[in-house]
Formats: structure tokens, sequence, C-alpha cells
């Protein structure tokens, strides 16, 4: 899986989440909603700190990642993680690798 956080989206983080040092955003599959791959199932995000990440990536100084317990909901995908103008929030793009 690779993971892009479009620069838009990473300015967003910047301006909305204080992170401790350790610490970074986590991506993760969580039940209802959906995407446009998964049915029943959403994205999440949360403040939290690697224990066995599938994907780490640095930008800018904040590290975002996702962690192997989550393969399930990534598997076979790429994330591309943008900005949404109009609701002033990131939105998540799904491609397969």
């Amino acid at each position: 899986m690779e993971l892009t956080i479009k620069p838009e989206a990473l300015d967003w983080f910047k301006r909305e989440i204080t992170l401790e040092p350790g610490m970074g955003i986590r991506f993760f599959g969580k039940a209802y909603g959906s995407t446009q791959v998964h049915d029943g199932f959403s994205i999440g995000m949360s403040v939290d700190s690697p224990e066995k990440p599938m994907v780490e990536k640095d930008f800018d100084g904040i590290l975002f990642f996702t962690e192997e317990e989550d393969d399930w909901f990534f598997k076979g995908y790429n994330l591309t993680v943008d900005y949404d103008e109009t609701l002033d929030e990131p939105k998540y793009n799904f491609s397969e690798r």
C-alpha cells in the first residue's frame, strides 16, 4: 500500500491536530459507512503511536501510518488523502495497486 498526503490535506492536519512527541495520525477501517471500495466500512483516523505499523510515512514532520491489523481494509489499494474545501476536512481516495 502506498500512502500519499496531498499538500492541502497536510495543511489541514497541521492546523487542526496537535501531536505529542512519538504520536502520529493513524488511518484504519471501521464498521458503518462506505468508501469507494468498501460497502459497510469507512475510514477512521486517530492520534496514536505505531505499534505494528504496516505503512509509516513522514510528511513535513508529521507521521502518518496504518497498522498491520488493518491490512484487511487496505489490501490491494493505495490511499491518497486529499482536502475537501467545501467541508473543510480530509477526503480519502482509494486506487488499486
